[in-house]
Order: structure tokens, then sequence, then C-alpha cells
């Protein structure tokens, strides 16, 4: 009976400290993405850009001044 006068606190403590790097792995972005980059590199375009092909002509969306 004693041993659960320290076992209860230690678990609310540890519940509280479990939530807590929750929070925080949730707030710095950690679960934003999952599957994005696996997809990403499928879908990557190897084609070889030509001489006269800008990188920003190249993906659809010209420059304009």
């Amino acid at each position: 009976m004693e041993s659960l006068y320290l076992l209860i606190p230690l678990s609310i403590v540890l519940v509280f400290v479990i939530g807590v790097v929750f929070w925080w792995s949730v707030r710095s972005g950690q679960f934003d993405d999952l599957e994005g980059p696996g997809f990403r590199v499928v879908t990557d375009d190897d084609t070889p850009r030509t001489e006269t092909e800008s990188p920003v002509e190249r993906k659809g969306t010209t420059e304009r001044s």
C-alpha cells in the first residue's frame, strides 16, 4: 500500500512529461508531412535542361519584371 503513495504521483509526473514532449514535437513540425518526401523522389523531373531554358521556366512559371 505504501508503494502506491510513490507510484501514483510518479505516474502523474510521467504522463505530464510525455504530454509536454508530444506538444513540443507537434509545435516544432515533427509530424507535418510523413509521405511527401517519399513521393517527391518518385515524381522528380529528371529531364535534362536545355541551354535556353532557365530554372524558373522549367517549373512552368515565368518570371516577369
